[in-house]
């Protein structure tokens, strides 16, 4: 008997699974996967061949909408500028939207639910608890074969091994793992030869953009609570 069809999902979709509480729908470390979300963005473009990353700069090659919401928005937004923006500029830049497709996505799909409630009975929060827990199974799996035992990465899992890096969101996807191992695993991955140049490039621009955001952001935070 053959498994069963996985329900297809973007890189930003499968980030927001691994950082929602599957009971609760609480998200952990939501700024760095805002942000990880938001690099996804650019990542699937290229992939795509929608667009090309050469010296930090973000170009589209081909306009040709998708047929995703978010990454259509994403790619006319990136069209539609007079000058190449840098990678870093457009991760901030695409968070909000990136952020919001994905939520839209996993509901659509029927992976979470939204629960709409009152903090105190005045401050209105949404929670996503997990509907179908069969995509995010998956993805850890695929995950745990690549960084715990060694097994070539195909091109969506790899980059999604680089985002996560990048984001320094180990914890996430391997919270009981030896943290140093897992880093030092996860780095490797990132890092190989496992891509077209052109999506190698993108990645690797989209990684280093989102280690410098989240080490500022953590520097600001330090600083503002110091």
């Amino acid at each position: 008997m053959e498994p069963p069809t996985e329900t297809p999902t973007t890189l930003g979709e499968q980030l927001l699974l691994l950082s929602l509480d599957d009971e609760t729908g609480t998200a952990k470390e939501s700024e760095k996967v805002a942000l990880a979300i938001s690099a996804a963005s650019l990542v699937e473009l290229a992939l795509a061949g929608r667009i090309d990353v050469t010296d930090d700069k973000v170009t589209v090659v081909d306009a040709t909408p998708l047929g995703d919401p978010a990454l259509d928005t994403a790619l006319a937004d990136i069209e539609g500028r007079d000058k190449p923006g840098r990678a870093k500029d457009w991760i901030t830049r695409l968070k909000t939207d990136a952020m919001a497709g994905a939520n839209r996505g996993l509901i659509e799909k029927g992976l979470v639910r939204e629960e709409k409630k009152k903090v105190l009975g005045l401050f209105p929060v949404r929670r996503y608890p997990e509907a179908d827990g069969s995509v995010e199974a998956a993805v850890r799996q695929r995950l745990d074969a690549v960084v715990l035992r060694g097994a070539t990465p195909d091109e969506r899992t790899a980059s999604l091994v680089a985002l996560l890096h990048g984001a320094k969101l180990h914890r996430l996807a391997f919270p009981d793992a030896d943290a140093r191992k897992v880093k030092a695993a996860m780095g490797s991955v990132a890092h190989g030869q496992w891509s077209a140049t052109a999506v190698r490039h993108a990645v690797k621009a989209a990684e280093d953009a989102l280690t410098a955001i989240v080490a500022l952001t953590v520097t600001t935070t330090v600083i503002a609570g110091g």
